[in-house]
């Protein structure tokens, strides 16, 4: 295989859970290592990114009042922006995300995420998902000019449960389909 065929693609991974423990953050890990599978089954690797929301909370803050972005939001806002890919994992209470993952959009507005290919993946409290939460989440990122790959990984308690008890096979699957998404619009040359 060619040296080419290995070039690297940076995937950025933003998990936007605050409180502890972090299933929000541990939903992105298992996230991020489908699609580095994904790419490497592809012939690429990646080099991951991780931005963890909760450090930047203050700062998110400070921005949606004063208008200030601080240099650590800066700098979280490059790493995304620099990206070929982006996990965004986020808690979802009421078909809406955590307040701190909206305020991070805001501040990467719609040239960061134009044409970024996007696999969300949502941790949600309950096991009664709406049948509008995956189109609702999708619309936030579309409105960014952002690309979300079909798939959405939508993880609830029962599926925490399961992986407790090495029994994740449902959501293992979702997250393989939604990385394989993502792996490939990476390889794609972005418009």
């Amino acid at each position: 295989m060619s040296a080419a065929a290995w070039a690297p693609v940076s995937l950025a991974v933003v998990s936007a859970g605050v409180g502890h423990p972090r299933p929000t953050r541990r939903l992105a890990d298992w996230v991020a290592e489908a699609v580095c599978r994904s790419l490497v089954a592809g012939g690429a690797r990646a080099e991951v990114e991780v931005v963890e929301l909760h450090r930047l909370v203050a700062d998110l803050a400070q921005h949606s009042s004063q208008g200030r972005v601080s240099l650590d939001l800066r700098e979280a806002s490059a790493a995304v922006g620099a990206a070929d890919g982006l996990v965004a994992a986020t808690p979802v209470v009421a078909a809406s995300p955590s307040e701190v993952f909206d305020s991070f959009l805001t501040v990467l507005g719609h040239k960061v995420l134009s044409c970024m290919p996007v696999l969300l993946a949502l941790d949600s409290g309950s096991d009664r998902q709406s049948p509008d939460l995956a189109r609702v989440m999708r619309g936030r990122l579309t409105d960014v000019h952002a690309e979300p790959v079909p798939t959405v990984v939508i993880a609830g308690p029962a599926d925490w449960r399961a992986a407790t008890h090495s029994d994740a096979a449902r959501l293992r699957a979702r997250i393989d389909q939604a990385a394989a998404e993502l792996a490939a619009s990476m390889r794609a040359p972005r418009q």
